[in-house]
């Protein structure tokens, strides 16, 4: 995890930082699942991606451009 975007992602999703606005907040989601973290990192990571998926807010794997 040499991506210091990541790591802003990941606090920003732990609520440690808070996001500037829910775009904000969208978009580190989105970098987590686009960068297969989210499945790496603690179970509650890959769950609420998978919720935020299927809630549309953020796209699948794979599917950045949709």
């Amino acid at each position: 995890m040499n991506d210091p975007r990541i790591l802003e992602a990941i606090l920003l999703a732990e609520g440690v930082t808070p996001p500037s606005s829910e775009k904000d907040l969208i978009q580190a989601w989105q970098l987590l699942v686009d960068t297969g973290m989210a499945w790496k990192l603690q179970g509650w990571f890959g769950r609420r991606a998978q919720d935020l998926i299927d809630e549309g807010l953020i796209n699948p794997p794979g599917n950045a451009g949709s």
